[in-house]
Parts: C-alpha cells; structure tokens; sequence
C-alpha cells in the first residue's frame, strides 16, 4: 500500500511538471483585471451575451445576483444578459442544447462558470486574443494558446483575422507569433479592452462573493489590529508592577 502511494505521488508530480513546462512554453499577455470596475464588468456581461452565450452558459450564477451585485434591474438585465424565456432567479443557461453543441462541434462546449479560477485571467485573455486563420480546421480557424480547439472565432468580427508567423518550438517548426491582416469593426487596442472586459466579467462570475469579502476584509483586519493594540495595553498594564 506504501509503495503505492509512493508510485502515484511520484506520478502526481510527473504530471505537474509536465504541465509547468507546457504553460512556460507559451508566453501569455498579461490581463488586466479588476472586478471592482463595475462598468467593465459590465461591458464584459454584454460581450458574453451576444458572443458567447449561444453555445457556452453559467451554472454556477443566477441572473438575480448579477443584478444585484451590477446594480441593474430585471429589465436592464434583459436588454443585457437575460434573454427570451429566462427567469430572473434561474442560472445563466446557454441558448444551445448539449447533443446540438456535440453535432456541431464534436464536443459539448464547457460552462465558463470557473475558467478563469481554472485557468488563469492571463490564459483566458490570451486565449481570446489568440485566433488565426488555418484552413486545415472545421471552423478555418486554430489557436496559439489552445491548438487544435474545435471553437471558432466568434470574436473575428470585433478583433479582425490573424495569420501566424512560424519559428522554432522546442526544436520544431510552430506558431511563435500572430499577425493582424485584416482589420475589423475594433482598432487592436479596443479590441485588448473589449477582451479584457469579458474576462474581468468571468473573473467576477467564479467568484461573485470577492465584491462583497474583500470590503468587509478591511474592517475585519483594523478591527484585529485595535484588538491587539488592547491586549497590548491590558497585558503592559496588568504587568507593570512586575519587575
């Protein structure tokens, strides 16, 4: 029993390693989040809405607590997010039906709930950003951060079309760059904050309590501080007669 813990840690770490060498592989644009920024959660809400909520949902939220925490009503919420049939209090479901999601695309697409928990802010910002034209895939087509996902480029319109540009990989020919060949309806730099909006959206979304923990945090912190400062004083008062 021993050895075969032994054998499945050395197995973990194995695995770990793998994984640290194939991330440090790829060199991730840095994303600016800040859930905090409410207008930029909110932009992010909409660019989900309209370009990614036809095949990808949030189960792990329900529209009444991005209301809430968004400071919008049922009806701001429907010209947002909340669209035909849904009711307020129900999580934010994809419009596409799991068996016509793997018709499509070969696999049902994941729920977005805790991507950026999962993966990184970075890794999803970058991921966006990372589309290009290869005529070798489904959708036309691939991905500098992901290869080979079977997503199309859903944002190509805002962001325009990329080519890659080929280069050594760990001693093999591969993606090292992408190059912008067609403009599209954003200039790139728009483009970056449109995209940061959307992952500041889901950073929000895996972990909607962090607006309401991180105000309270301060209060709880200066509260210990006073706290310690007392028994400080009690403990220098209840001593000073003690040589």
């Amino acid at each position: 029993m021993k050895r075969m813990k032994k054998v499945l840690t050395l197995l973990l770490l194995c695995s770990v390693s793998v994984v640290a060498i194939a991330e440090s592989s790829i060199k991730l644009d840095r994303a600016d989040v800040d859930v905090f920024d409410e207008l930029s959660v909110i932009r992010g809400a909409g660019y989900f809405a309209n370009y990614c909520l036809g095949c990808h949902g949030l189960k792990q939220i329900r529209y009444s607590r991005i209301g809430k925490d968004l400071k919008m009503n049922e009806t701001q919420l429907r010209d947002l997010i909340q669209f035909g049939d849904a009711k307020i209090h129900e999580s934010v479901q994809s419009a596409m039906k799991p068996e016509s999601a793997i018709a499509a695309f070969g696999v049902a697409p994941p729920d977005l709930s805790l991507v950026v928990r999962s993966r990184g802010a970075d890794w999803v910002y970058s991921y966006l950003k990372g589309f290009y034209d290869d005529p070798k895939r489904p959708f036309g087509v691939n991905n500098i951060v992901a290869p080979n996902v079977a997503m199309p480029n859903v944002l190509w319109e805002l962001q325009g079309r990329q080519e890659p540009e080929f280069g050594n990989v760990d001693g093999k020919q591969g993606v090292v760059g992408l190059k912008l060949t067609t403009h599209g309806k954003m200039k790139p730099h728009e483009f970056d904050g449109a995209a940061n909006d959307l992952v500041n959206f889901l950073a929000y979304v895996g972990e909607p309590s962090v607006l309401q923990r991180v105000p309270l945090g301060k209060y709880v912190i200066a509260f210990m501080l006073f706290l310690t400062y007392l028994f400080y004083r009690l403990k220098k008062e209840y001593w000073k007669d003690i040589d």
